[in-house]
């Protein structure tokens, strides 16, 4: 067609709409996600992927908001010369890695994703999700995502990266989650991952969250963590444990904590509630002389 003749179909009120630089999309209604997408593949050349916010979506990763504006962000090779335009974020890279194809779609990997929208997270909360998100849901391993962090530019990354130190595996993760829900008791834990020992000086147990003046112990794990049947195993002996001495013991489910926290919430002052009234169990954080 002429240009003349597109450009008059995508005036104001007209039946197309100009998206991008060359790119039109043939109606003028609301372009879906798809079609922002492609547009912008379509815009940046065959090379490009998606990463960041939109390739994290994709992943499965479940993202507020709140969490990077709603931009299509993508990698090309660094030789090739394509600037940003409208909604488009373009990043040059020397490390262009193998798309996974999700719908038909090139994605940067999930590892790649979550880091190229971790460097342009300021706020430490939004990073914070962004992390938890792409372990979760995403199947990176913390290990993963700071070597990522660790390889590319460091801008914009002190934040994931002393998080991730922090967190040394994914259990840490969800007692980091845990530890932000209990402080909305009335009554929070008093203690966080402490040895206690019975009323002999032997191994009791080490309680994700402990309360110790009414000794009730509060554990986030579940088969959500238990990858080896080993694993299952040691949990079955600490709660055999926990009930010879009378230890009362709250368990939940680590994604429970974000998707139902009133409900964690009011389970755990029930628990407390309830021992109170029974006498405390003969076990102490500090071994018997």
């Amino acid at each position: 067609m002429h240009s003349k003749g597109i450009y008059r179909r995508c005036l104001p009120g007209g039946p197309w709409q100009r998206l991008l630089p060359g790119i039109i999309l043939l109606h003028n209604g609301d372009a879906t996600a798809d079609q922002l997408v492609q547009a912008a593949l379509l815009y940046a050349g065959e090379s490009a992927i998606v990463t960041g916010r939109e390739a994290c979506l994709r992943h499965g990763m479940r993202l507020s908001s709140t969490v990077g504006p709603r931009q299509v962000h993508l990698l090309i090779p660094h030789r090739q010369r394509v600037n940003g335009a409208e909604f488009v974020l373009i990043e040059r890279t020397h490390t262009l890695p193998a798309p996974w194809i999700r719908a038909g779609f090139p994605l940067a990997p999930p590892v790649r994703s979550a880091t190229d929208l971790l460097r342009r997270t300021p706020s430490a909360e939004a990073a914070r999700h962004v992390l938890i998100e792409a372990i979760q849901h995403g199947g990176c391993s913390p290990d993963a995502l700071l070597d990522e962090l660790n390889r590319g530019t460091k801008r914009g990354t002190a934040i994931p990266r002393r998080l991730l130190v922090d967190w040394s595996d994914i259990r840490s993760v969800a007692e980091d989650e845990a530890r932000k829900l209990a402080k909305r008791l009335a009554n929070p834990p008093t203690h966080q991952n402490e040895v206690l020992y019975d009323h002999a000086g032997r191994y009791a147990g080490r309680p994700d969250f402990w309360w110790d003046d009414v000794g009730l112990a509060w554990e986030i794990d579940s088969m959500e963590f238990h990858f080896k049947s080993a694993d299952y195993a040691r949990t079955l002996q600490r709660n055999t444990r926990y009930a010879a001495l009378g230890i009362p013991v709250v368990q939940t489910l680590p994604s429970r904590v974000r998707t139902d926290p009133d409900a964690v919430l009011a389970e755990l002052t029930d628990a407390y509630r309830a021992a109170t009234l029974r006498p405390r169990p003969h076990v102490s954080l500090r071994r018997a002389a």
